[in-house]
């Protein structure tokens, strides 16, 4: 199923949105937020399989180029996440792309998020944006800005390798108390001795990161679940 193309863009940097449509009228629309290597891998899997089961699936750009590698896509990172608030303008920036298209017009919206994405979700959530439900998958659960409360509007699932080295528990119990304090409605799914990126069966880029195929198939098979209840 090839994607198509969307352009948006955030002041001189020009984006592209990748499209994968389902046959027939979409359940909803849901963005996909990338890893830290942007468009490329699994995530576009990922994307597909939303749309083999009837979403509409838009995979939003961070960068507006595709690192050849790790170590640039590190640089590519630390251009855009050490504000806060330009990050998000960023990763708000595709919700805007996406509610432009004639047909996502009145639809129920979602964001998924996968490593970096997963965190954008997270903070996409904690400043009140438009979304029925966002799902992070091996995401990190820190923020500068936390979620004030009664902010968040989202269904929250957050899918979490507990031996992830990024996410120590000191992060995840913040995590908690800031969403218990926040009022949102969240799920939190921890699988036992799971590290980083553990929906990405690709090569190994760091020794933080580790495929586990049990945990992938039933983070997604969560989030599907929650789906299946947000969008009857």
């Amino acid at each position: 199923m090839p994607a198509e193309n969307v352009a948006y863009s955030d002041g001189d940097t020009a984006l592209t949105g990748l499209i994968y449509r389902p046959i027939g009228a979409p359940r909803a629309a849901v963005l996909v937020y990338p890893t830290i290597m942007n468009q490329a891998g699994v995530v576009l899997d990922k994307a597909q399989s939303l749309a083999e089961h009837g979403y509409l699936a838009f995979v939003a750009d961070f960068y507006g180029k595709n690192p050849t590698n790790f170590e640039e896509s590190r640089e590519f990172a630390a251009a855009i996440r050490p504000q806060p608030q330009d990050f998000r303008r960023r990763i708000r920036l595709a919700i805007a792309s996406l509610v432009s298209l004639p047909e996502v017009d009145g639809q129920p919206l979602a964001a998924i998020g996968f490593c970096m994405g997963g965190g954008a979700v997270l903070e996409l959530a904690r400043e009140g944006a438009p979304l029925d439900a966002v799902v992070s998958f091996h995401g990190l659960l820190a923020t500068d800005l936390p979620a004030e409360p009664g902010k968040i509007t989202a269904r929250i699932l957050v899918c979490h390798g507990d031996a992830d080295p990024l996410v120590p528990r000191s992060q995840v119990v913040a995590f908690w108390e800031e969403m218990d304090e926040s009022g949102a409605d969240w799920h939190f799914h921890s699988y036992g001795g799971v590290k980083h990126g553990f929906t990405n069966p690709g090569p190994v880029l760091n020794p933080n990161v580790a495929y586990d195929a049990s945990a992938d198939r039933q983070s997604w098979a969560a989030m599907f679940e929650l789906f299946d209840e947000v969008f009857e």
